[in-house]
């Protein structure tokens, strides 16, 4: 017998590369467009600089082959004061989207957990 070495897919590929990528922030736009208490938030954002920039940032953040070159989330939010009850919403319809993009509740916890440590840099700034 020889050796046999296992190689784990990144979150990214395990989300179905590029094209489950984009599906998924696809759907989160359609999520937050449905929800009465985040869409303002979004009033004066362009929604296709958004979805571009969102699928870069995830795409680097899940170890895909991007390079993410775009403004901090610091940068990004400022100004926006943001509460912690409209940060949990807006993860949980990035849950939502992920649970209709069938992608497994193991693999959302990952990505979750690659996503939390921006939570202060978006909170109330």
């Amino acid at each position: 017998m020889g050796c046999q070495t296992s190689v784990k897919p990144t979150l990214y590929q395990q989300i179905g590369g590029q094209a489950g990528l984009e599906r998924l922030v696809d759907l989160f736009i359609q999520q937050i467009g449905r929800d009465k208490a985040i869409l303002p938030y979004f009033a004066k954002a362009n929604v296709s600089h958004f979805r571009q920039g969102f699928i870069t940032h995830l795409c680097d953040t899940l170890d895909g082959p991007c390079d993410y070159q775009g403004d901090s989330m610091v940068q990004i939010h400022t100004g926006m004061q943001i509460t912690e009850a409209d940060f949990n919403r807006v993860v949980e319809l990035l849950i939502n989207a992920m649970t209709e993009a069938d992608i497994a509740h193991t693999t959302q916890n990952q990505i979750l957990a690659r996503l939390a440590p921006l939570r202060g840099e978006v909170i109330k700034i």
